[in-house]
């Protein structure tokens, strides 16, 4: 099974790119969906995060509050990169579980990870091949503003967070720039999955 890394910053389009590559026939995880789940209550995950963090990013029904702790750690480096370091041991383990059973169903088929951080947490390496996607740093700022309702100040603070753009893209073996909107976008990916499914064979 090709193992592929999907990976890109904020707002730039990585969860419609995943779709088409699902709609495609890849296997796709999203690492954004298995960190909820390591942090379901009762989960030895959350546990870990409550140890660090403590009772006060509980919702009342037991639940990790997301916004709570996501205000906590984008305004505080040291805190952001402690909670990566609870987290990535959990997902990476969930993940690999998880691709171990799609490869006994299917020898020669294609499985995409997408992750925010794959690059910055040295997980890129788990994989034989990385999609970077991005766009200009406008469209991404209007984009975050709007799904989030952020204000301009708090959008780029997000985008400043992260790594460059410009450096993840050194990391890629494939480009796909979603800029230009979902039919541009969708036609290279349709491409890169071409190419993807004659190495996965």
């Amino acid at each position: 099974m090709l193992k592929v890394g999907l990976t890109g910053s904020i707002a730039v389009g990585k969860s419609f790119v995943l779709g088409v590559l699902a709609e495609l026939g890849c296997r796709v995880l999203d690492a954004d969906a298995t960190a909820r789940d390591v942090v379901a209550p009762g989960t030895p995950g959350l546990n870990a995060v409550i140890e660090a963090f403590g009772e006060e990013i509980l919702c009342g029904d037991g639940t990790l509050d997301r916004v709570n702790l996501g205000k906590l750690v984008f305004a505080d480096e040291a805190k952001r990169q402690l909670l990566n370091s609870i987290l990535h041991p959990f997902i990476i383990a969930a993940q690999d579980d998880q691709i171990r059973r799609w490869e006994q169903d299917d020898p020669n088929g294609i499985a995409v990870v997408d992750a925010a951080l794959m690059i910055e947490s040295g997980g890129y390496r788990r994989f034989a091949k990385l999609i970077v996607v991005h766009c200009r740093s406008e469209v991404q700022l209007q984009r975050l503003m709007a799904r989030e309702r952020l204000s301009p100040q708090e959008a780029a603070q997000r985008m400043a967070a992260q790594m460059p753009q410009e450096e993840k893209k050194k990391y890629a073996d494939f480009l796909i720039d979603t800029s230009e909107g979902f039919e541009d976008t969708r036609r290279q990916t349709e491409s890169v999955f071409r190419e993807l499914d004659d190495l996965a064979r």
